[in-house]
């Protein structure tokens, strides 16, 4: 295959948790299994959501992991005129426009039902921009290294926004310009967003950029089966050695990676090795995996 090239990309709404933990994890192993590169990510295009210090704290959070990315990091804030230009070329190829309707107008509707789509909207009122699910490619079909191949009709998922009303850039269009500028070959990431790769090959397509390969990961849950997540507090990932080091274990046991028992104590570079060296996709049970709020395995 062709140079592997992967990323990991979290957005600084607050500092990483055990599942940003395993999926940075998954992908930094995924890429140094293959002998590639690992870039980093900031995608921090939504300011009002992202708090100072935040950022940082990511950065701070995966040194202490012994995840070390390659090349500098890439920031999405400031990076708005490659994102219009983009959306420009959308436009001219008819696959994009503006939308003056509200959440409130379509709200007995499944998916936003289209109606700006030919142009007519209400004068004087802000617009996002939208993109034309049912004019791109459909069906997209793709084979995902975990969960086989997948079929999606985009048009069932309704028209994504590009850019919404207040002028800032949404993730679909950001994360697909990022990574054909990036030259990202594989994408390893969380199955919460499966359903968003069908608008993601949809935009490669017609932006005529190179189709990424996708491994998604099966969702870690805590105790009450809730994906955990910043908005559910799951609690920060340390930075102190002591605490690092069966963290990172439990991290390859929810990858389902099988660490011996002994390496729960080892530096994070030894683990880290151990983890390239024995990394295997198939071992990866696709169901949800449970796991104590503080990040361990539960006990059955």
């Amino acid at each position: 295959m062709s140079h592997y090239r992967g990323r990991f990309a979290p957005t600084p709404s607050g500092p990483l948790h055990f599942g940003s933990l395993v999926a940075a994890l998954a992908s930094f192993l995924d890429a140094r299994h293959a002998g590639g590169e690992w870039l980093l990510r900031i995608e921090d295009i939504d300011p009002p959501r992202c708090p100072a210090g935040a950022a940082d704290q990511i950065l701070r959070q995966l040194e202490a992991f012994g995840l070390h990315w390659d090349g500098p990091t890439l920031y999405q804030n400031g990076r708005g005129s490659a994102y219009q230009a983009t959306l420009e070329r959308l436009v001219e190829l008819g696959l994009a426009y503006p939308c003056s309707c509200s959440r409130k107008q379509w709200r007995n509707y499944p998916i936003y039902p289209g109606w700006c789509r030919e142009g007519v909207r209400e004068p004087g009122r802000p617009v996002a921009w939208r993109l034309r699910s049912d004019l791109g490619l459909r069906p997209v079909i793709w084979q995902d290294r975990l969960f086989d191949e997948q079929h999606f009709d985009p048009a069932t998922l309704g028209d994504v926004v590009l850019k919404r009303k207040d002028d800032l850039w949404a993730y679909q269009l950001a994360v697909v310009v990022d990574d054909a500028e990036q030259g990202v070959s594989d994408v390893v990431r969380g199955f919460d967003l499966l359903d968003n790769t069908p608008w993601q090959r949809q935009l490669q397509h017609a932006l005529e950029f190179p189709e990424l390969r996708y491994l998604h990961l099966p969702l870690i849950t805590g105790e009450n089966g809730q994906k955990l997540s910043k908005q559910n507090l799951a609690p920060a990932l340390p930075t102190d050695d002591d605490a690092v080091r069966p963290l990172l274990h439990a991290a390859l046991a929810a990858l389902d990676q099988a660490p011996p028992a002994e390496l729960a104590g080892s530096p994070v570079a030894e683990q880290l090795a151990w983890g390239g060296a024995h990394w295997e996709i198939s071992r990866i049970r696709p169901e949800p995996h449970r796991t104590t709020v503080g990040g361990a395995p539960p006990s059955d």
